[in-house]
């Protein structure tokens, strides 16, 4: 059973979606059953290539690996004939489906870290005019044409939202954040350049409550997300963030050496730091989180909420 959110953290994150001023923000977690999981390519690749380390689960570190061993282009181009070739169609009917849940929600910007198109397919499924656009984080990247160009900039609303990939997109190889190099450049040129996210999506990042869907603590995903998105969020103006968090595996516990008495202890404890962060965490999966908040905004609109 998830570790649910208290009753308050509902009624507000309710509030603001139907306000308009909540921005979702997909990883991984709201993949699952669609597109094959990191652990699995990781090991995989590892077996493959003959990573020597004891951690092939880990899909950046075996990136990183294939990359030294090759070329950084490597891993990139595989990882996207992967989910390519082993993706399987969502069921946007499904209205559990966590991508048709969000697209849902009657909100103009989504956030991914993720490199496929299946938020933008949910949003068109509903009869939304998305649109994608990428983060120019390295120097290839810079030279893609970019919606927020045009004279007037594009301005997303709820008819013809964007899906902003942090991390890159299918569409643009030299796009992807995958290997250990790729995250720390990324967090360098974020640093160093102003424009590096548009100022449309900083707005999000800074004025809107944040919905983190489909993450691990553990994910390097998550942990560069939040040191890259830390300067956007106020402390002193925050509106409360929900993170939507998967424990660690089993596996990844014994890889870290810590002890399964200390998990609920570790648990509590990251409950406690990002709560001082405005950030408040459901302990569970995507499709148990968006089966309750559906739930819950269905008996808020019976209720006249």
């Amino acid at each position: 059973m998830p570790n649910t959110l208290d009753d308050r953290t509902w009624g507000m994150l309710i509030k603001r979606i139907g306000k308009g001023e909540c921005t979702p923000f997909l990883g991984a977690g709201a993949c699952y059953g669609v597109l094959p999981l990191a652990p699995d390519v990781a090991k995989k690749w590892a077996a493959k290539y003959k990573y020597p380390f004891p951690d092939s689960f880990d899909l950046v570190k075996v990136a990183q690996y294939v990359a030294l061993n090759y070329d950084r282009m490597t891993p990139k181009e595989e990882i996207l004939a992967i989910l390519a070739e082993e993706g399987k169609k969502p069921d946007f009917k499904d209205q559990l489906q966590p991508h048709r849940m969000m697209a849902d929600l009657p909100l103009p910007i989504y956030l991914t870290t993720n490199y496929d198109n299946l938020m933008a397919d949910a949003l068109k499924s509903r009869h939304r005019d998305a649109k994608r656009e990428l983060c120019r984080w390295n120097s290839l990247v810079e030279k893609h044409p970019s919606i927020f160009d045009d004279k007037p900039p594009f301005q997303p609303t709820v008819a013809n939202p964007v899906v902003f990939h942090l991390h890159g997109h299918d569409e643009v190889p030299e796009s992807l954040v995958l290997t250990e190099d790729d995250y720390m450049d990324f967090l360098v040129n974020l640093s160093a350049k102003k424009n590096v996210i548009p100022e449309v999506i900083q707005g999000a990042l800074e004025k809107t409550a944040l919905l983190f869907v489909g993450y691990k603590i553990v994910d390097w995903n998550f942990r560069v997300l939040m040191r890259s998105i830390s300067r956007y969020m106020e402390p002193d103006m925050r509106r409360i963030s929900v993170a939507v968090m998967l424990p660690p595996s089993a596996e990844e516990v014994s890889a870290a050496n810590v002890p399964e008495s200390a998990q609920q202890k570790a648990q509590e404890y990251l409950d406690m730091y990002y709560d001082s962060l405005g950030i408040r965490v459901y302990w569970g999966t995507a499709k148990e989180f968006v089966a309750e908040l559906r739930k819950r905004m269905d008996a808020a609109a019976a209720a006249g909420n």
